[in-house]
């Protein structure tokens, strides 16, 4: 079947557009949220929820907080998705049997190797656990680059100022669109 060009508009295949459009996309959400950076070896939700954290000083050394508290903190300033998907990053920071060195300290219940999920989020406690001081080490210093938020009110960093290799020594997994890491 002929297509036409009428005007300004260009006539395309459906199925062209399809698979370029998703192509775009599917590397848009890998680039930008699946894959982290190496740099500092997280992803922009989980960096989200660390410098929230720093930003309300709960340094490994302060009392600890209400989760449901940092929650809803990093979602009104910088990670504006649903509470639930923030909530299982954070308890994900805070499980020792996920990560070899846990970036967060938390106090209740966590989950467990076996499957049992955290308690609810207005009943869990944390702070960042020692480690994480390394990982947030002089960023007040503008050791790193800091972008506006979602919506240009406040600055986030583009990476954290890591004196340690957190890729190397906590890994990480996730999916995207279409893709595994």
């Amino acid at each position: 079947m002929e297509m036409e060009r009428t005007g300004n508009v260009r006539p395309v295949a459906i199925e062209d557009e399809m698979r370029s459009a998703y192509i775009d996309y599917a590397m848009s959400v890998i680039v930008a949220r699946a894959l982290p950076d190496v740099r500092d070896g997280l992803k922009p939700v989980h960096r989200r929820i660390l410098y929230t954290m720093h930003e309300m000083g709960l340094r490994s050394t302060a009392a600890y907080r209400k989760c449901a508290g940092v929650v809803g903190e990093a979602m009104a300033k910088y990670h504006p998705h649903g509470d639930l998907a923030l909530y299982d990053t954070l308890v994900r920071l805070a499980q020792d049997f996920s990560l070899r060195y846990p970036l967060v300290d938390g106090q209740g219940n966590f989950g467990s190797i076996d499957g049992d999920p955290a308690a609810a989020m207005r009943y869990t406690e944390a702070r960042l656990a020692a480690i994480s001081d390394e990982m947030l080490a002089d960023i007040e210093k503008e050791t790193v680059d800091f972008v506006d938020n979602y919506d240009g009110r406040l600055r986030e960093p583009t990476v954290l100022p890591a004196r340690l290799p957190n890729l190397l020594i906590n890994g990480s997994s996730g999916i995207a669109v279409g893709m595994a890491t």
